[in-house]
């Protein structure tokens, strides 16, 4: 592994997906428990959750990322992130990905050239590429 700019730590105690996780510096403590639609309680928080908001946190963050190489003001932006489980084989499970990108009052050429940009540069993108299908699409404004 290259230099760490920053590391994250996290452990999961309990059961995985129906037990507790917590970052090393307390910073997120959380229940965690299947969604109802897997046949669990839903009281509780799931990874594809935590995978969501982290997807949609880091790509907004390459997407004004892409902006400011462009010269370009995206006030208002936002991005939305879907997670899914998805059957991929008798046994499988993989995940899926849709990302929604919304730039208020950039032209639509414009906004999907800074939405291609941001995949390319986000972090979640890269290791996610050729690894699980990700869509992303720019809403229109």
């Amino acid at each position: 592994m290259t230099d760490a700019l920053y590391t994250a730590g996290a452990l999961s105690t309990g059961g995985g997906r129906d037990g507790d996780v917590a970052t090393a510096d307390g910073a997120v403590d959380l229940t965690m428990a299947p969604p109802t639609e897997l046949g669990g309680s839903g009281e509780g928080n799931n990874p594809e959750q935590l995978f969501a908001a982290g997807y949609a946190a880091c790509f907004h963050s390459a997407l004004q990322s892409a902006a400011r190489s462009k010269k370009v003001t995206i006030d208002g932006s936002s991005v939305g992130a879907r997670v899914s489980l998805v059957r991929s084989g008798e046994e499988s499970i993989d995940l899926a990905v849709d990302l929604e990108v919304i730039i208020p009052g950039l032209e639509r050429e414009q906004a999907d050239e800074l939405a291609t940009l941001a995949h390319e540069l986000c972090p979640y993108s890269r290791v996610t590429t050729g690894n699980i299908a990700v869509n992303v699409s720019v809403a229109e404004d």
